[in-house]
């Protein structure tokens, strides 16, 4: 299904089997957890429990591409698959029409992490998610996605919030909203969340980052007015240098550029303030091995 961030491989969040199906159609490690999708507030209510300052972020940002990470309602319904053995649940509402319809229909929250095979390049058209998986997935098409980049993760505790994963919503803005500062992780923490893997989000041609210049056989993706000289297949996430539409465009460059046979992609730097810092945390995580 598409949702206003990427499209989501859903299935219903209380039904075992079709949880399994989606870590089977993915070939995702079963300790990595899913987000579970709600039509609003009061759904959201019945698997995570909230404080004032997590209500408040969902005040402020939902429906939206913000996932709260909250403690687990006793006897929430859901398959234990879905959080992984955890005491927690991420919880987010998608604003997207055709996702809020589903879940609507369905009445029931939905699990849906994004439509493409576990660690690959995240899907951001129809199209995109039936050539990941050959047409075996039934696809809502709901036409490019609008942010082209996950939901921003957090941890909301009764007083601290936590920056699990950025995304499409800002640092900024949730600290503005919240009136507390987000933390990061501490090193080495335990997977809490999707998104923490070290190696997610990745083509199969190698990224090379922060590039000065284009070796030989390599493709560019380039960011800003100034691209680097180039013989070899380009293209410019921003030519105006706008971090929205660098990130719209993040998932479905790096796709077209891992199909021209190129040898390496040479990504040129991009900030990392505003949604750079979600930019940047995809593109590192693309180049790990």
């Amino acid at each position: 299904m598409p949702t206003e961030t990427v499209y989501g491989l859903a299935a219903d969040a209380g039904n075992t089997e079709a949880v399994l199906g989606i870590y089977e159609a993915k070939g995702r490690p079963r300790f990595n957890p899913l987000i579970v999708h709600c039509a609003d507030r009061a759904m959201a209510g019945t698997v995570g429990e909230f404080t004032p300052l997590s209500e408040r972020l969902a005040a402020e940002f939902w429906p939206g591409p913000l996932t709260l990470v909250l403690p687990l309602v006793a006897n929430a319904p859901l398959a234990a698959l879905v959080t992984a053995g955890l005491s927690t649940v991420g919880v987010r509402v998608p604003a997207h029409p055709l996702a809020q319809a589903l879940i609507r229909k369905v009445g029931r929250p939905l699990a849906a992490p994004s439509a493409n095979p576990s660690g690959r390049l995240t899907a951001t058209t129809a199209e995109a998610v039936r050539e990941a998986f050959g047409g075996r997935i039934p696809v809502l098409d709901g036409g490019r996605t609008e942010s082209g980049i996950e939901s921003t993760i957090v941890a909301a505790g009764t007083h601290a919030l936590v920056m699990l994963r950025p995304g499409a919503i800002t640092r900024a803005e949730i600290e503005a909203a919240a009136g507390v500062a987000l933390v990061d992780p501490t090193a080495n923490a335990k997977i809490s969340s999707p998104g923490q893997l070290r190696s997610h989000y990745a083509p199969n041609t190698p990224l090379r980052l922060n590039a000065r210049s284009v070796r030989e056989g390599e493709a560019l993706l380039a960011f800003g007015p100034r691209p680097l000289a180039s013989d070899g297949p380009a293209l410019n996430l921003s030519v105006t240098g706008n971090l929205r539409e660098a990130a719209r465009n993040l998932f479905s460059h790096l796709g077209e550029l891992d199909k021209t046979g190129a040898t390496a992609i040479a990504v040129m730097p991009v900030p990392f303030s505003g949604l750079g810092e979600a930019i940047n945390d995809r593109l590192k995580r693309a180049a790990a091995t």
